[in-house]
């Protein structure tokens, strides 16, 4: 299993990506567990697989189309990510995170990042959307990070700050889509697992006392090498099951994919309203 990755292979993975579009994106979309049919809204769209592009990790989980979809969406040239792996597969972070590394590489100047993620927070129920306005990164403060090994200056810097991971601005003009919208968004923290077992009772009530709102399975990796590459970041979860704070309910992937439906129409207004609002 490939742990680093150089320039080159980089460079080898995003020039396969611009010989497949005629497009030059400059927002990057990522999707979570259930959220593809976001990809069926651009326009004028390149359909790359995944399984062509040099090094790019293929996703195993149910949900994850597993291709990019390059073109235009409400005035932008986007690269959505149709499905994402994961550290639970087995892959290490650098191929969890090599996408975003190429969409830095490509030019891309914005990210959002979107997730299915479970409730923590009492209030937040199946169905609702969360800004993530901050998260807690529990796997890399034990030292399971994407920016472990050997060091690229041309990347980024060693040691880069992430007391800003998620865009005030972004955040801002999300929050006023979704009053424009009439689509209730909850703001909170979000902290990532290593998964893929569902967390406990007693894992739920120490990740409420430690602050985060909502938990799941990727985006704080992805996120880390974004603001490590520059880009502006904006992340969105959509609320899979709610919090089982007592043990007296059973979370699975079924309810995840259910529960997406019911988040997507919501998301879809939410990311459009945030795009176009980006030209403005």
């Amino acid at each position: 299993m490939t742990e680093f990755f150089t320039r080159a292979q980089l460079e080898e993975a995003a020039q396969a990506i611009r010989s497949q579009t005629r497009h030059a994106p400059t927002v990057g979309l990522v999707l979570g567990s259930g959220f593809g049919s976001l990809a069926e809204a651009v326009e004028q769209a390149d359909f790359i697989p995944a399984a062509g592009i040099p090094h790019w990790p293929p996703s195993t989980v149910e949900g994850h189309a597993g291709r990019l979809v390059v073109g235009r969406l409400e005035g932008q040239t986007v690269l959505v990510q149709q499905g994402r792996a994961h550290y639970y597969e087995g892959y290490s972070m650098h191929q969890v995170t090599l996408p975003v590394r190429v969409m830095q590489l490509l030019g891309i100047q914005t990210l959002i990042v979107t997730n299915a993620a479970g409730a923590i927070n009492p209030d937040f129920r199946p169905g609702d959307l969360m800004l993530i306005a901050d998260h807690i990164n529990f796997m890399g403060m034990a030292g399971v990070s994407p920016l472990r090994g050997p060091h690229d200056d041309s990347l980024g810097p060693r040691f880069p700050d992430m007391s800003q991971a998620y865009d005030r601005e972004l955040r801002a003009l999300a929050s006023r889509v979704a009053e424009a919208e009439g689509v209730p968004l909850h703001q909170g923290v979000y902290i990532c697992l290593g998964g893929p077992s569902f967390e406990t009772p007693a894992d739920l009530r120490f990740l409420r006392a430690v602050g985060a709102d909502a938990v799941g399975m990727s985006t704080v990796a992805e996120v880390t090498v974004a603001r490590h590459g520059g880009l502006r970041v904006l992340g969105l979860s959509g609320i899979s099951n709610k919090a089982n704070l007592d043990g007296n309910t059973e979370t699975t992937h079924a309810e995840v994919l259910a529960a997406g439906q019911v988040i997507v129409p919501k998301l879809v207004r939410l990311v459009r309203g945030v795009l176009r609002g980006m030209t403005a």
